[in-house]
């Protein structure tokens, strides 16, 4: 199932990393928000949208250099939400992580 269709299309392509992790990171943000609030329905739906937006960077061609890394952003994200947390990951070190690209794209505008 596709849930942005529009990204798939091509546009995410065009985004630059930063745009790309920033806009991913919301989700993560949206899920860790959800959690909290004991919402299991749009903590999934989140995670949902940041599994399609982390593939959909993944795959992108310019980025292949960096894939080791993102496929570990991924993987971190995974185990905190369904794994076993084996990184010990925090809510607050996820939001770090993912605000940081989200700042960098608002400086680039």
């Amino acid at each position: 199932m596709t849930l942005h269709s529009d990204l798939v299309a091509g546009r995410w392509h065009t985004m630059s990393l930063m745009d790309q992790l920033g806009n991913a990171g919301s989700e993560v943000s949206r899920a860790l928000r959800a959690r909290e609030n004991g919402n299991a329905s749009r903590e999934r739906s989140a995670l949902h949208r940041f599994l399609e937006l982390m593939d959909l960077t993944i795959a992108d061609a310019r980025l292949r250099g960096r894939r080791r890394e993102l496929c570990r952003a991924r993987e971190v994200v995974c185990d905190y939400f369904v794994g076993d947390n084996a990184y010990r990951s925090t809510p607050e070190s996820l939001d770090r992580y993912f605000l940081a690209f989200a700042k960098a794209a608002r400086r680039g505008r």
